[in-house]
């Protein structure tokens, strides 16, 4: 039987009543809960977003960073001992610079007068400076950003820049006094010499600059201020450190978030990203692939090793000056002059092809390893 025959129901009436029906029976559907294990509304629910001033990401924060400079050191430490070489004007490799064949002869003249041990001398010292620096780095890096910028809203790469070069200064300062025994370490050359940590720790200690008279305006003989010797000599070349610091760390974080951005995009990310993990905090941006997350920490490298480079040399220079000459403590102005005399603008870039061959695999490991990590931890 048709609607149209039931008596005393016109047509238009039983129109409006079927369509108010199918409204109400829309609104009920919207606010049910999906009953179907394989609808969206099921999905595992995510971990919500954390803390960031809390005890526990404080420490996986930071052992995650610690554990990726470590790594990150340690592949590229054969490099780093021919680079710290040539940048120190060490007398017995200065024949060597200035080549990719310079590099190779440089590291087969170590392996064949120590071994393979000697690839890796100062290493230790290395690890021993690079777990707090970089776990001091990541952890000062993910906690000024969150007050720098608290909020999408607020993201720039000014304050990303700012947020790097900050953490970048806070961990050097607390770490700088490895990173000068380390260079002594790497700095030494002849076998029948070597030095121990203890050794080299009372030598820097105990360095002063030999007393020099002073000659007044009218002739006369002045009183001369007696060098500064003791844990100040741990902070030799801290000042163009700082320097150097601020455009290399917030060069480095600031190329990588941008090219982590550039590879998350809508049109790449289907050939770039990782599938979120269930364990992934809200609002976390998806996890590149491999060799995306390489080539993000390979490009920042590369940005941040150009950036820094002439003020890494001066501190190099004046980090070993205890070690040559008379053992005064050089200045900035003071160390530039010398390098500029020496070899013209060239002399700051001493080593640079090496430095990119080391920065570039270092960092890449580096943010690769700490990403990898944090999705582990899940933070």
């Amino acid at each position: 039987m048709s609607h149209a025959s039931i008596p005393g129901v016109s047509s238009p009436q039983i129109s409006r009543e079927t369509t108010r029906a199918t409204r109400q029976n829309a609104a009920l559907q919207a606010k049910d809960p999906a009953v179907c294990p394989t609808d969206d509304e099921a999905q595992v629910p995510r971990k919500p977003a954390k803390n960031k001033r809390s005890l526990d990401y404080v420490w996986r924060s930071g052992v995650a960073g610690g554990l990726a400079g470590c790594a990150a050191k340690t592949v590229v430490a054969p490099l780093d001992r021919v680079k710290i070489l040539f940048q120190s004007h060490n007398p017995h490799f200065i024949k060597y610079t200035g080549s990719w064949l310079g590099v190779s002869e440089a590291m087969k003249a170590i392996y064949r007068q120590d071994g393979p041990t000697g690839l890796f001398r100062g290493h230790s010292a290395t690890l021993l400076r690079i777990f707090p620096y970089a776990a001091i780095k990541f952890l000062a890096y993910e906690q000024i950003r969150a007050l720098v910028i608290p909020s999408k809203d607020h993201e720039t790469p000014f304050r990303r820049l700012i947020s790097g070069s900050l953490a970048g200064v806070t961990s050097v300062f607390f770490t700088y006094p490895l990173e000068v025994i380390r260079v002594r370490l790497a700095f030494e050359t002849k076998k029948d010499s070597r030095s121990s940590l203890r050794s080299i720790c009372k030598q820097i200690f105990s360095e002063q600059q030999k007393p020099r008279a002073l000659a007044g305006p009218a002739g006369e003989i002045l009183p001369v201020v007696p060098p500064r010797h003791g844990l100040t000599n741990f902070y030799r070349g801290f000042s163009p450190t700082l320097l150097g610091m601020l455009p290399y760390a917030g060069m480095s974080f600031l190329t990588h978030d941008t090219a982590g951005d550039i590879l998350r995009h809508p049109k790449l990310a289907k050939w770039t990203t990782l599938p979120q993990p269930e364990n992934a905090p809200v609002g976390k941006a998806a996890p590149l692939r491999s060799w995306a997350e390489l080539f993000a920490g390979g490009v920042a490298g590369l940005v941040s090793q150009t950036a820094s480079y002439p003020l890494e040399v001066i501190r190099r220079r004046m980090q070993v000056g205890g070690a040559v000459g008379d053992g005064h403590r050089m200045r900035i102005g003071e160390t530039a002059g010398i390098i500029m005399r020496e070899r013209g603008i060239r002399g700051f870039f001493v080593g640079l092809t090496i430095g990119y061959a080391k920065v570039v695999p270092m960092v890449a490991a580096s943010f690769y390893t700490y990403e990898r990590l944090k999705t582990w931890f899940g933070i």
